[in-house]
């Protein structure tokens, strides 16, 4: 009897290393059919109109601006933590750039047999970039992950190098990758505000936006057949003008949420780490969101600050040169700091002709109060040709005609 129940002890562990336990019982998502009141969360984003910043559970968060990568709101948000699937938003990134969307990818043994939320691929099967990207960020699927990780990347690990890469690029600097799932490992880490940093850039990216705001679709799976996927991300249901982005959960990184909502033309991002629970993330989501949207507007800088200046032109066939700024310049503000706006110019004493039309000049500097806010650089708003031999002779002739007429004026 003994000897059986070893036996059985010796299986049991054998089964534990090949699936990863200590990942798949703490894996990512895998619990994301925690209950949580829809019907509250939508209700907090009609009455919570307050002015003051909210104070929330989750240990880290940050709300960004998209257009200006301006931050509206923090917590914690430079402390590195570990991400849970959230590590997926720079996943489908890398495989976006890298790869095409209707690249026909073998799901190989690695990605069939991964523990944790799932696509529910099978071992052999070949599916389009484009659906795995559906599997990897709609159910959360690590199998989707992994898949991509070794099409993509050639191995998992290049492929998490890959990223850790592309982090760096676009400022994402406190940031390391190990897996593209996200699951717990040392060394795997990221901050709320680099988070923000890598979502603000993912969502330039028309088809991941898509992706990220699509609440359910089908893909393909073998023998002809089709597979529903649902988002994990409560937020699209249940807050309005949510669009994306991702939820996350592990033992180590408790619940993560990222999301992306859009009122009136202006998408502003969210990251809440480390929540206790599914409600929590959504709830302190909902509350810093809603500050922003409640005090804060998108406007165009030049609009409340008008450039309307001109610099001294040496040799030039005019005298000035107008100043233009050819775009808006939109950026958000509270009431009271659209009263604190104020605007400087860095210019030369005087430019030399000639001058193109749309030339740098220099800069505006739009400040709130003693606090630098934006930098935008000023161009020429025409044409100034510079003055040639006829140009002066002319002068010359017109000072000349000027110093008789004022002769004969005397004599008069």
């Amino acid at each position: 009897m003994k000897i059986k129940f070893n036996k059985l002890l010796i299986s049991f562990i054998m089964i534990i290393s090949i699936l990863d336990f200590n990942n798949f019982i703490f894996c990512d998502d895998i619990s994301e059919d925690e209950p949580i009141d829809i019907y509250e969360i939508s209700q907090e984003t009609v009455r919570n109109t307050a002015s003051i910043a909210p104070k929330i559970v989750s240990r880290a968060s940050i709300v960004m601006d998209t257009v200006s990568g301006r931050v509206l709101y923090e917590k914690n948000a430079y402390s590195r933590r570990p991400m849970a699937s959230t590590t997926k938003i720079m996943t489908a990134i890398v495989a976006l750039e890298e790869g095409k969307l209707n690249d026909i990818v073998t799901v190989n043994p690695r990605a069939a047999r991964i523990g944790g939320s799932s696509a529910h691929l099978v071992k052999g099967e070949k599916l389009r970039l484009e659906e795995l990207l559906y599997g990897l960020m709609l159910p959360s699927g690590n199998d989707a992950a992994i898949a991509i990780a070794e099409h993509i990347g050639g191995t998992v690990e290049n492929f998490a190098s890959m990223m850790t890469n592309k982090a760096k690029q676009i400022g994402a600097y406190n940031t390391a990758f190990v897996t593209p799932h996200g699951l717990d490992k040392d060394g795997h880490f990221t901050t709320a505000y680099d988070l923000a940093v890598i979502t603000r850039y993912a969502l330039r990216n028309k088809k991941f936006s898509e992706i990220v705001g699509t609440y359910k679709t089908i893909i393909s799976a073998p023998n002809n057949g089709s597979r529903v996927l649902r988002n994990t991300n409560e937020m699209l249901a249940g807050y309005y003008g949510a669009d994306g982005v991702k939820t996350g959960y592990t033992g180590k990184a408790g619940r993560c949420l990222v999301t992306s909502a859009t009122r009136d033309n202006w998408r502003v991002i969210s990251v809440v780490l480390g929540s206790n629970s599914r409600h929590q993330r959504s709830y302190d989501s909902t509350k810093i969101l809603n500050y922003v949207f409640n005090n804060y507007r998108l406007v165009d800088l030049n609009s409340q600050k008008e450039i309307n200046i001109s610099v001294p032109v040496w040799k030039g066939k005019e005298a000035r040169l107008e100043i233009s700024v050819q775009e808006k310049v939109l950026f958000p503000l509270s009431k009271d700091e659209i009263n604190q706006l104020n605007v400087r110019y860095d210019l030369p004493q005087y430019i030399t002709a000639p001058i193109e039309k749309g030339t740098k000049i220099g800069t505006a500097v739009y400040s709130i109060g003693r606090i630098d806010c934006m930098r935008i650089d000023l161009f020429a708003s025409k044409k100034i040709e510079k003055k040639g031999v006829t140009d002066y002779t002319g002068e010359i002739y017109m000072k000349w005609i000027d110093i008789m007429r004022y002769k004969l004026m005397s004599l008069i």
